[in-house]
Formats: C-alpha cells, sequence, structure tokens
C-alpha cells in the first residue's frame, strides 16, 4: 500500500475539484452579472419562490452554504425577511444537488478536451463574454479530473482490512455513516465535493448503498457550519436564519434515518427502472432527499420562523452601526450582491446629505439649536460612511469581478465623494449662520428670502439626484441638468442683486459676505448633485 501516492493523489484531486468548482462558479457569476442581485430583490416575495431563488442561486454561484451566508447578509442588512429566507434556504439545499447530477453523467474521458478549450477562450479571446464561457469550462473540465483524481487515489483502499471494516460499520450503524457525512463537509466546507467524493467510492464498489444514503444526510447538516459562522456577529434576525437552516437540515435527516428501509427500497427500485450508473444513483438519491425534505417541511415555514424567535428571543440592543447594508461576507461569496449591497449604502448616504442640508436650512429660519445639532450629526455619519463604503468597495475590486462591475465600483467611489462634499457644505453653512448669531449680523428680509428660494432649488436638486441614482431614473437625472443651469443663473442674479444693494446702502459689507458665503455653498452642492445625475447618463452609455 503506497500511501504517499494515496495521499498525494486525494489531497490533490480534492484541490483540483475545490478550485475547479469556485472558479466554475465565478464565471457563472460573471456571466449572470446584476441578474443575480435582482433575483434575490426581487423574486423572494413568497416562500415558493424564495426556493426558487434559492435553487437558481445556488446553480450559478456552485455553492448551497455559499447562498445561505449571502441570504444570512440579507436578512441581517435588513433587506429580506426571516420567511423569505428560509425559502431561500430550503432552496439552496435543492440547488446544490445540480453539481451531484453533473458528476454522475459520465463524461471523465471528456475532462481534457473540455479543459483546453476553456484555456484557449481563457487565453485568446478579449470578448469578457467569451472568457466568462471559457472559465464555466475550465472550472468544469477541472471538477472531472480532480474527481478522477481523487477516485484512483481512494481505490487501493479496498484491499485494506481497517477500511472495508469502517464501511461494514457504516453499513450497520447509519448514525456513523451521519458523524462521518457531517465531519467530512465540516473539514472541506463544501458539500458537492463530500458527494463528488461519495460518488466515487460508490462506483468503485468501496461503499454500499446502506452506508451511503446516510452520509448525504449528514453532508447536508454539515454544510450548515459555515452559516453559522456567518451569523456570528450578525443580528439577531441573522442568527434565526442561520438556525433555521441547521434546524432543517438535522430534522430532514431524522425523517429519512426513520424511513431509511424504505428509502433504500426506493433508490434500489428507481435505479433499476431507469438503468441508472452509479454515480447518477448518488446524485438522484441526493436530489430526491432534498426535494422531499423541502416538500415535507415546506408547510410548516411559519411553524419554523415562530420556534427559531422563541429559540431566540431579541435581547441585544438595537445596533448604533451607522451603515446599513455592508456585510463583508457578501464580498467573498458573492461580489456583484456585494456591489448591489454598496450601492444601497450609497443611497443611504445620500439621504444622510440631504437630510444634513434640510435641516441647515430650517436652522437658517428658525436659529433652533436641535436643527444645528442634527445637521452636525448627520455629517459625522456622512463621514464615517464615506470612510467605510470606501474601504468596502476597494476590498471588492480584486474579486472576481467584470469590466462593467469594475467601472460600476469607479462610479461609486466618484458619488461617495459628491455626497461627502454635499455634507461639507451643508457644514459650512451651519458654521456661517453660527457666525451670523455671535456677530448679531442680520440679513435684510428681502435677502432672507432669497437665500431661502435657492435653498429650497437646491434641496430639490439634491433629492432628485438621489431618487434617479436610486431608481434609475434617467428623465429626473436630466432635470438636475436643467436646476442646475437654474442654481448658477440664480447666483449669478443674486449676486448682481447683491451689488446694487451694497451700492446703496441697504446691506452692510458683513453681512454681504455671509451672504453670498451661503450662495456660494450653496451653488457648489448644485454642482455635486449634478455630478450625480451625470455618472447616470455616462452609465447608461456603457
Amino acid at each position: 500500500m503506497d500511501w504517499q501516492q494515496i495521499l498525494f493523489h486525494f489531497l490533490g484531486g480534492l484541490g483540483l475539484f475545490l478550485f475547479s468548482i469556485k472558479f466554475m462558479g465565478d464565471g457563472l457569476q460573471k456571466s449572470a452579472g446584476n441578474r443575480l442581485r435582482t433575483i434575490l430583490d426581487r423574486f423572494t416575495t413568497n416562500p415558493f419562490m424564495g426556493i426558487l431563488a434559492g435553487i437558481f442561486v445556488t446553480v450559478l454561484i456552485q455553492s448551497s452554504s455559499g447562498t445561505t451566508v449571502i441570504t444570512v447578509g440579507l436578512v441581517s442588512a435588513g433587506l429580506m425577511t426571516l420567511r423569505q429566507a428560509i425559502g431561500v434556504i430550503m432552496g439552496a439545499n435543492i440547488g446544490t444537488t445540480v453539481t451531484a447530477f453533473i458528476i454522475g453523467i459520465d463524461i471523465g474521458e471528456y475532462a481534457y478536451p473540455i479543459l483546453l478549450l476553456g484555456s484557449v477562450m481563457l487565453f485568446f479571446f478579449k470578448s469578457a463574454k467569451v472568457q466568462n464561457i471559457g472559465q464555466i469550462l475550465f472550472g468544469f473540465g477541472g471538477l472531472f479530473i480532480g474527481l478522477d483524481l481523487m477516485s484512483s487515489g481512494l481505490a487501493p483502499l479496498r484491499h485494506l482490512p481497517v477500511f472495508t471494516s469502517l464501511i461494514v460499520e457504516m453499513s450497520h450503524s447509519p448514525i456513523l455513516s451521519v458523524i462521518v457525512g457531517t465531519v467530512f463537509t465540516l473539514i472541506v466546507q463544501s458539500s458537492s465535493a463530500t458527494i463528488g467524493i461519495l460518488q466515487g467510492l460508490y462506483a468503485e464498489n468501496l461503499i454500499s448503498l446502506e452506508a451511503a444514503l446516510p452520509v448525504l444526510f449528514g453532508d447536508n447538516i454539515g454544510t450548515t457550519i459555515t452559516a453559522v459562522l456567518a451569523a456570528i456577529g450578525a443580528s439577531i434576525v441573522a442568527k434565526r436564519a442561520a438556525a433555521v437552516h441547521v434546524l432543517f437540515n438535522v430534522v430532514g435527516t431524522i425523517i429519512f434515518l426513520i424511513l431509511l428501509g424504505p428509502f433504500t427500497h426506493f433508490m434500489i427500485w428507481i435505479t433499476g427502472m431507469l438503468h441508472l450508473e452509479p454515480k447518477m444513483q448518488i446524485a438522484f438519491a441526493h436530489g430526491t432527499f432534498n426535494v422531499a425534505n423541502t416538500l415535507i417541511q415546506l408547510p410548516f415555514i411559519g411553524l419554523w420562523a415562530y420556534l427559531v424567535t422563541k429559540l431566540l428571543p431579541e435581547r441585544e440592543k438595537k445596533s448604533d452601526k451607522i451603515a446599513l447594508y455592508l456585510d463583508e461576507t457578501l464580498i467573498e461569496k458573492s461580489p456583484a450582491i456585494a456591489i448591489g449591497q454598496a450601492k444601497k449604502e450609497v443611497i443611504h448616504m445620500g439621504n444622510m446629505g440631504l437630510d444634513s442640508l434640510k435641516s441647515a436650512l430650517s436652522y437658517l429660519k428658525t436659529n433652533n439649536p436641535e436643527d444645528a445639532k442634527l445637521s452636525e450629526i448627520l455629517e459625522k455619519n456622512i463621514n464615517v460612511l464615506d470612510e467605510e463604503i470606501t474601504k468596502y468597495l476597494v476590498k471588492i475590486f480584486p474579486h472576481s469581478i467584470t469590466p462593467r462591475d469594475s467601472n460600476e465600483l469607479q462610479a461609486m467611489l466618484n458619488l461617495v465623494c459628491d455626497i461627502e462634499r454635499i455634507g461639507d457644505h451643508s457644514e459650512n453653512i451651519i458654521e456661517q449662520i453660527n457666525f451670523m448669531n455671535e456677530r448679531n449680523i442680520e440679513l435684510s428680509e428681502l435677502a432672507r428670502n432669497e437665500v431661502y428660494e435657492m435653498f429650497e432649488l437646491t434641496i430639490r436638486s439634491v433629492a432628485l439626484s438621489i431618487e434617479a441614482l436610486d431608481k434609475g431614473d434617467l428623465s429626473k437625472a436630466r432635470r438636475v441638468y436643467e436646476l442646475e443651469d437654474e442654481i448658477d443663473e440664480m447666483e449669478r442674479y443674486l449676486r448682481k442683486q447683491h451689488i446694487h444693494r451694497l451700492n446703496h446702502g441697504d446691506c452692510t459689507a458683513k453681512s454681504g459676505l455671509t451672504y453670498t458665503d451661503l450662495l456660494s455653498n450653496l451653488e457648489r452642492i448644485g454642482d455635486h448633485a449634478h455630478n450625480i445625475a451625470e455618472m447616470m447618463f455616462e452609465k447608461s452609455k456603457q
């Protein structure tokens, strides 16, 4: 028994398999682009749609634990309810069986040509679409080569008495098989890898069907650890979503262990009816288990939500976190969704800038110190978000993203700068008003009304730019262009009026200086709103 060869073949094959499945998933994600975000944003309105979304996303990213981590992140950000999340988690369990079916198709002998084709498309074509397909094909081919390496590495174990006695013991002790499946999936962090190895062992007659089926069940329990780790330090709702994932798979395993005899006979019967190859038998058993488990537990989604709410009651204080949507676990699992989260945070930051500007106007009108205090708090929060969003976007850049996503990241970095400057100008306005109050500087009634009018126009421009960005509405962005021209024209006209009042002694030099500073800050805010609208037009041309 050459232990070095066995170990090297198995570990090398496992490494190649894990790399290939991740590489293929990245290619699928890049091909899907924004559709991944759209699916999770729009198609989780009810549990059934959530299941379909979970299946589709898991097929795209080739990882059920990845889908669950994304779901936990979205629940933590308040973008998905617990009931919606339960549906997505159920769908993820079904989606992960697709990989087993792919492995079950006996195309291992074509793996090398597929690998070559993928390499050619990756290295000899500049088109992003062709390169994405090349990445999918390269990962697809590597997946089968990795499996073949693992199978050939494990084949000599059939002659090892310790191994054969363990398999016999597993055949008589389903709970031991469940533990083996759970522990191995915990170690490898990939249920697809566990199933792939199991398919190889079964195809080589190294494990019986009675021992293999409970390993499948344990594999589903092992894959929940990733979601549990993602929920540590997250919100209570995210912890509940992770708890549902664990309970769903544990209860499913218990149900099928009770029905193991009938389920085994069913698999033997269906295998004979459909003339399934050994690897496809395991894939079919995996798919049947997950689909049946979902159908059995689907009517109890409300009960699961109620149960985990009771098990994990609301004990924590509301988070003082300023950023609402940034979740770093999403960067690794799905850069496309992480970009969508960053955009939501930019909108959140933009609304803060708008509120800060409104508070500054209220302070100018009423001299209420509470308005000044609110504007200052908002400006500090804007500065925090500026730093956090920028760091988040920079972390996304090295990950697998399309050129279009890369352009969007760059545009968002510019947007964050513009919104941060809106906050700075609001702060300048507060300081100008404080200066007026400290030195008893009064603006004439006419001058105040003129500033109010320009303030309202500027607020409308900022509000429209944020709305346009949020909804992707180019007509609103076009209106921001028009408002910016009106703001510029108004500033020029009001400066002339101010000079006229100075010449006639209707205004003092000190009050005049404050007046022009207010106009200047408002005009610059209008410029930044214009920049936001301009970014939208540039994006529409890409």
